[in-house]
């Protein structure tokens, strides 16, 4: 099961985050470490470890912090900058934030203590996924760069249909297709990359800012999702976590990809419909 080589690759970098909690952790290097796709390794050590790999960090450098003060007499100094903390008072923030009591206080009253989990989900609209082969499309893109909730959609889909008229591309069949390439975890903002795609049938030329391409085909499991777009992380959260880790599929290393079904200018948001593509092999 694709589970079991998954599990096998994320027991090699949870084995050096444990033994390097001294120093600083790169998470570019967990990632050549994993051997998972650069295109989805946090969402796969998300769906094994049951949280981001930057908070699974933290949190393994609080709770060892809390028992080496309940069961060493180590400085409370000494055991923030062994498990990690450039400074005491950052664990003592870290640390308060985390249990809802002080590093000294832990200390002096020996109590044990646990950290209450946000049981909150939002549940989902989703279907189970279609598995399909596809064939290489031709498309007209734009592609923008910086955080996904901060980019000018609606100027990229103008960009692009103005296009389409310019160069008489009209047809039956055109889709909107989004290509997120970077995990906003790993990569800065500003280089984060977004290709806006408009689905072609006929040739088409570049003009400027727009380009022409073929989106490549494989195999995608294919998930019909019905709501707001806020919520796509957890689509993605879902699609990682509760599918793919329970199957016998492997990621390919491609991005995923978003088709935009309704018209968000004309459909309520709780009835917007999308496609997520997940290319597995």
């Amino acid at each position: 099961m694709a589970k079991q080589h998954y599990q096998e690759n994320l027991n090699r970098i949870v084995e050096y985050i444990h033994q390097h909690l001294d120093s600083k952790i790169d998470i570019a290097h967990l990632a050549e470490l994993s051997h998972f796709s650069p295109f989805h390794f946090h969402r796969i050590t998300r769906a094994l470890l049951g949280e981001p790999i930057g908070a699974y960090i933290t949190r393994i450098r609080i709770e060892t912090a809390a028992k080496m003060i309940r069961y060493s007499d180590n400085s409370i100094e000494d055991i923030a900058y062994s498990v990690g903390f450039e400074t005491p008072s950052s664990l003592s923030k870290a640390f308060k934030n985390h249990f809802g009591i002080s590093p000294s206080a832990h200390r002096n009253k020996k109590e044990i203590i646990i950290k209450k989990q946000n049981t909150m989900k939002t549940t989902l609209n989703i279907k189970k996924p279609k598995i399909l082969d596809l064939e290489d499309q031709k498309c007209l893109y734009y592609t923008m760069h910086g955080a996904y909730d901060q980019l000018d959609y609606s100027k990229a889909w103008e960009k692009l249909w103005v296009e389409i008229k310019a160069q008489q591309l009209f047809t039956k069949g055109i889709r909107h297709i989004g290509l997120p390439y970077d995990d906003p975890k790993l990569t800065e903002p500003n280089k984060i990359r977004y290709d806006a795609c408009l689905t072609i049938h006929k040739d088409a030329k570049p003009s400027g800012d727009v380009g022409v391409k073929a989106l490549k085909g494989g195999k995608f499991a294919v998930f019909l999702y019905q709501g707001s777009y806020q919520y796509f992380a957890q689509v993605y959260d879902y699609m990682f976590n509760e599918w793919l880790i329970n199957t016998d599929y492997e990621l390919r290393d491609a991005p995923c990809r978003e088709k935009y079904i309704s018209d968000a200018r004309r459909v309520a948001e709780e009835k917007l419909k999308t496609e997520f593509y997940l290319p597995i092999k």
